[in-house]
């Protein structure tokens, strides 16, 4: 018996092997987490005081955690989507649903990639820092748009791969001799 269930024809028929990209980040950044909380609960058990940085690189990290999954997510079609209208209806429905889901998310992220540049280039020019430790502000607002555009390709890597899935069902239909 095979754990391993087939695909169902309106899923993609294969992940990016790229999202090991994302995978590691996420043990990463993770790891991190768990490092620096540990620290600093030790820190604060030993001396009854805390690293005042922590909870700003923490709040980081957890933003950056969330973008980094949001784009495995998206690369492998776990995005949030309301499976009653999703799922539901003719598998040509269906088909459309995804496509126009995928293309939503890469407009989406897409517009927040090119407008936080923008927010990036103002922490930057009026010399922004954050407020715990005073390092600069762009330092952690850079990430929003290299993120976004992360999550962008992904999303039109999945609208391509929906489109190539969806051509190969027309052709398979359209296809004389092949029973239905």
């Amino acid at each position: 018996m095979s754990s391993n269930p087939t695909p169902c024809p309106s899923e993609p028929e294969t992940e990016p092997r790229s999202l090991r990209i994302e995978d590691w980040l996420t043990v990463i950044v993770m790891a991190l987490l768990a490092l620096i909380t540990f620290a600093n609960v030790l820190v604060r058990y030993f001396t009854n005081s805390s690293f005042a940085w922590t909870e700003e690189i923490s709040v980081f990290l957890m933003i950056a955690l969330a973008l980094i999954a949001g784009s495995a997510a998206v690369a492998r079609d776990q995005h949030i989507r309301i499976e009653y209208f999703a799922e539901g209806g003719s598998a040509q429905r269906r088909k459309r649903l995804a496509l126009l889901g995928a293309a939503t998310v890469a407009l989406l992220f897409g517009v927040i990639a090119v407008l936080s540049v923008r927010v990036v280039w103002d922490d930057y020019r009026f010399g922004e820092t954050s407020p715990g430790i005073g390092v600069p502000q762009w330092w952690y607002s850079i990430w929003l748009p290299v993120f976004s555009a992360l999550i962008t390709a992904r999303a039109v890597g999945l609208f391509m791969r929906r489109i190539k899935a969806k051509d190969a069902d027309d052709a398979d239909v359209n296809e004389p001799g092949v029973s239905a």
